[in-house]
This record gives structure tokens, C-alpha cells and sequence, in this order.
């Protein structure tokens, strides 16, 4: 990503002034159909690539253990970078670095497209980790920007639609492509969504103010070290590698970790956003989403094991099963965003987290042989309550920080939601190994229910520190 404006970059957006109260329409629906394009395209990525890993194993003659880093390497890509980038998003004005990644986002999908190697598609899967981090880290920000205050609810709900539903729906979309076409169609679908959104882009994303300061490559560097060996170490955890080395990894990670927020606490705008993490409000929103996330991520993940392996179910009917969860966020969403604007929003997540626990925890009591029905009913309940929690913890993360911070409060919520999925797999790799997939699903699910009665509790403390 550049430090400074490319001369396509340089005029973009139109709008002749920052942005003070929203867009105007219909120019703030051309910058949410743009954002709509990008963030689907940057979260499915994410997940569609899991599906084609073997068939890319077998055409490439690479063993599991390879074909695991075209998954890891975006992982790690996007994690590592989105504190950086959403710095330079406050630096540069938050269209500046949404336009550029989506470039790098676009042009990287043609590169894994047309590689014929696994360490070309590798390579390729970095460079797209880092464009699809340049869209995630400044979209709430934009989204602050193109919505008026009244209003920012439903853009942060609209906002959380598309992520939770791209994330959810991964899977079968992914099914789709593959029984169609082959693995690099996967990727080259982006190229043409990508390339429209480029120019709805430069017509219609608002300016924002800059923040005058320099960009800390001290701070990038000790960041990338401190998320990528802690992500690397979370993987490890369910026996992949020697646990030796996955100590070291985390120990490794807490000592850069230590070092950076050190050197933050000194800075008037930390890249690591230690300052907005002084607000109690804040903070414990961070932690609320990083739990709901992680209940969120250990589900998806162990469920299709548990349909396919243990009730042995087919992949059609597991794509079936899992189908209620994202549609009942995209009912539940746009409501939750409209509500957000007009009730408190800690009461209204505090419900969404009620419901999804005990969602969660249904599915753990499930009979040895459900029909769909005893499924679905819990998969709603779940659904629904994700949908209902997570836009208003975002309206409520986003605003308790400053206006000309919005990029490091985008930052950190994105890399919450990575962080916390990232847990939730490995924490679905541990108890697997320990207690098997029948036995281990059910354990899951339960701390998963764990997990939202906790992220429960932390969103009700933010009523007490207000």
C-alpha cells in the first residue's frame, strides 16, 4: 500500500469538502454499494479458499500441512495489517486507503487466478490479505462519514449484515463456484466486482480530515510480529506443530506485544490504539466483540464437522443445517441497526448475547438423531441473536471514539472480529483432539454459551461507566 497518493488515488473521492453530518442521496447509497462489493469480496475470501484446499492439494502434489498457508498466509496478511493501514486511513483520509486496497485486492485475486504453483497462490493470497485489509480497517470509519449521525445505526447495521453473512455464507457459495468451475474461479470473480467498485468508488466515498502526524514503521513492524506470531501460536495450539515451538511463538509474541504497547503509551496517535483503549466504554466493547466472535467462529467451524462426521449427514444437507444461522442475521440485522438508533444499544446487545447463548446452548442438548427441525429452531435462535448483538456493540465501539480516530476504532474492531475467530478455531482444534468430534461439538457449543455470557457481562459494565 502506498504512503502517498497515487495520481488515480489523488482525486478520489469527488466531494469537494470532508463530510460533517453524512452523504448526501443518492450518493450515500453509491458509496454503501461500493463498501457492499468490497467487504464481501475481502470476508469471503477468507473463507472460500478453505473449500478448494483438496483440490489445490491434489493438482499442486503438496500435502495437507502446504496447502494449509494458502489459508493462513491471507489470515495472517490481513491481521497483521489492518492497525497500520487504518493509521494511515487517519493520516491519508480513510477513501484514500479503502480505494488502494481494493486495487491491490482486485489485482491480487487476478494473480491467484492465474498461478500455476503453490508458491505463486501464496504469495498472491499475501498480497490479497494486505488490499482486503486496506477495506476492512477504515470500513466503519467511511461508514461514520456517509451516514448522519441520526442515521448511523443503519449503516453500521448494514455494515454487520455484510460481514456476518459473507462469513456464514462462505462455505456454500464457495460449494456453488466449485461444482461449476474450477479452483481459480473462486478468485477470479472478484476481478470484474472488483474493477466497478474502483469507479462507484472514485464517484461517491466522502473526504475525511487528516490528522497531520507521521506514520510509526517502528510500531507497524513490532505489530506485525506481535499478531502474526500470536496467530500462528493460536493454530499450533491444536497440536499441528511441537508444542515447544508454540510456546515459543506465544511467549515470543507477549514480549513484541509488551514492547509495542510501551512505545504506544508515549504517542499522541498510537498505530495501536491504546488511547481509545483507555475508555472504559470502549474497551470493554473490544472484549465483548472479541468473545461473540469467537462463540461465533467455534460454531461454524465445528458444526460441519460434527453433520458430515458424526450424523453423518451429506454436504449438501450440512450446507442445508448451517443455512438458518445467516439468514436469520440478515433479517435481523437492519432491524437491529434501526433500533440501534432509537433505544439503548448495551440493552439491545445485552439481548442479542442472551439469545445467542442460549442458542448455543440448545445446540449442545441436541438428541442423537435430530430431524432439521430440532436443528433450525436453534440455529435461528442463534442467528438472531448474533445479528441483534453485533450492530449495536459496534454503534456503541465506534462512536465512544473521536471522530478524527475512526480509523483506529475501525482497526481495532476488525481485528477483534479476526482475533476472535482465530481463538474460536483453535479453541474447536483443542477440544477435538481431546475429546473427539462427537463429544468435543458438544463441549463447543457450550463454551461458546460461555463465551456470550461473558461478552454479556462486559457489555453490561459499560452501563456503569458511563
Amino acid at each position: 500500500m502506498p504512503h502517498s497518493p497515487s495520481p488515480s488515488a489523488a482525486a478520489l473521492p469527488s466531494s469537494p469538502v470532508p463530510v460533517s453530518d453524512g452523504l448526501p442521496v443518492p450518493q450515500r447509497y453509491w458509496a454503501m454499494a461500493t463498501m457492499t462489493a468490497a467487504l464481501i469480496m475481502a470476508v469471503l475470501d477468507g473463507v472460500v479458499a478453505t473449500m478448494a484446499l483438496p483440490t489445490i492439494q491434489r493438482e499442486f502434489a503438496i500435502d495437507a500441512a502446504q496447502a494449509i498457508w494458502v489459508v493462513n498466509a491471507y489470515q495472517i496478511a490481513v491481521t497483521v495489517s489492518l492497525f497500520p493501514l487504518a493509521s494511515l486511513g487517519d493520516i491519508l483520509g480513510y477513501s484514500r486507503i479503502y480505494w488502494g486496497g481494493l486495487a491491490v485486492f482486485t489485482v491480487a485475486s487476478l494473480a491467484c487466478a492465474l498461478s500455476d504453483s503453490l508458491p505463486l497462490l501464496t504469495a498472491a493470497r499475501v498480497l490479497q490479505g494486505f488490499g482486503a485489509a486496506g477495506i476492512m480497517s477504515v470500513s466503519l470509519a467511511l461508514v461514520r462519514h456517509i451516514y448522519p449521525a441520526a442515521q448511523l445505526g443503519r449503516g453500521v447495521g448494514y455494515n454487520a449484515l455484510i460481514v456476518a453473512v459473507s462469513s456464514a455464507a462462505g462455505p456454500s457459495i464457495a460449494a456453488v463456484i466449485l461444482s461449476v468451475a474450477s479452483w481459480p474461479w473462486l478468485f477470479a470473480v472478484n476481478v470484474p466486482i472488483g474493477l466497478a467498485a474502483l469507479v462507484i468508488a472514485a464517484k461517491s466515498l466522502p473526504r475525511s480530515a487528516r490528522s497531520g502526524h507521521r506514520f510509526d514503521a517502528l510500531s507497524a513492524g513490532l505489530n506485525a510480529a506481535t499478531l502474526g506470531l500470536l496467530i500462528v501460536g493460536f493454530k499450533g495450539l491444536d497440536g499441528g506443530q511441537p508444542g515447544w515451538l508454540t510456546g515459543v511463538e506465544l511467549v515470543a509474541a507477549l514480549g513484541f506485544g509488551v514492547t509495542l504497547v510501551r512505545r504506544e503509551l508515549a504517542q499522541a496517535a498510537p498505530l495501536l490504539p491504546v488511547d481509545l483503549l483507555r475508555r472504559p466504554v470502549f474497551a470493554l466493547s473490544v472484549v465483548t466483540s472479541v468473545c461473540s466472535f469467537a462463540a461465533q467462529n467455534i460454531a461454524f467451524v465445528a458444526l460441519p464437522f460434527f453433520f458430515e462426521d458424526v450424523l453423518r449427514r451429506s454436504q449438501g444437507d450440512t450446507g442445508l443445517l448451517m443455512t438458518p444461522w445467516p439468514v436469520a442475521v440478515a433479517v435481523i440485522a437492519p432491524l437491529a441497526g434501526r433500533l440501534a438508533d432509537r433505544y439503548e444499544p448495551s440493552l439491545l446487545s445485552g439481548a442479542g448475547l442472551s439469545l445467542f447463548a442460549a442458542g448455543l446452548g440448545a445446540m449442545a442438548l441436541l438428541p442423537p438423531d435430530p430431524a432439521f427441525a430440532d436443528v433450525a429452531w436453534r440455529m435461528v435462535l442463534a442467528g438472531l441473536g448474533f445479528g441483534l448483538f453485533q450492530t449495536p456493540n459496534n454503534k456503541v465501539l465506534v462512536t465512544s471514539a473521536p471522530k478524527e480516530r475512526s480509523g483506529g476504532a475501525s482497526g481495532i474492531q476488525a481485528t477483534g472480529r479476526l482475533l476472535g475467530q482465530t481463538l474460536g478455531a483453535a479453541a474447536v482444534g483443542v477440544l477435538f483432539s481431546a475429546l473427539g468430534k462427537a463429544d468435543g461439538t458438544v463441549w463447543a457449543m457450550a463454551l461458546g454459551a460461555g463465551l456470550c455470557l461473558v461478552a454479556g457481562l462486559t457489555g453490561s459494565l459499560r452501563r456503569m461507566v458511563r
